[in-house]
């Protein structure tokens, strides 16, 4: 990689440290594994800068990385036993998602297949090709399991303003 890809890297991972902490916690929501998460990724894509053929294509690329790397966090948890909030020292990052039954919530409860594409689409605001780039599914895969997860939201949220 030349320096000044190099130095493109870098300023796109310290330009979008806030987003990509957001998508992190929208994943984990855990503000400890969150922080971690986004260090893996972009030590990952430090260590594979190599691979990045194209400066177009790093925001897909290390979103991708991103991505992964929360649901291998994810896939460790089931094997971890998790610390309880109070034992944890407060640091300078604030949960960004509400924790009162809110959209966040919602959309959490799809799972990761409709939760990772609704994540993308509108908390990042990435195209539905470089969301189908960033988790490897064809595109009408991706445009299915957006509005798939739409409709379910709709009518989780239709079904509240009933009662």
């Amino acid at each position: 990689m030349t320096k000044i890809r190099e130095e493109e890297l870098t300023a796109f991972l310290i330009a979008g440290q806030a987003s990509f902490y957001r998508l992190a916690y929208s994943y984990l929501a855990n503000r400890e594994e969150a922080l971690d998460a986004v260090q893996t990724a972009v030590c990952q894509a430090l260590e594979k800068q190599e691979a990045l053929r194209a400066a177009e294509a790093m925001r897909v690329w290390f979103y991708r990385i991103l991505v992964h790397t929360c649901l291998d966090a994810l896939r460790r948890r089931g094997r971890m036993i998790p610390t309880p909030d109070e034992q944890l020292d407060v640091g300078s990052y604030e949960d960004p998602l509400p924790q009162d039954g809110t959209l966040a919530q919602r959309v959490e409860a799809l799972g990761p297949t409709l939760g990772t594409v609704i994540k993308l689409r509108f908390y990042e605001d990435l195209s539905l090709q470089e969301i189908s780039a960033v988790t490897g599914w064809n595109l009408s895969t991706v445009k299915t399991r957006l509005y798939g997860g739409l409709k379910k939201l709709r009518v989780s949220m239709e079904g509240e303003t009933e009662l």
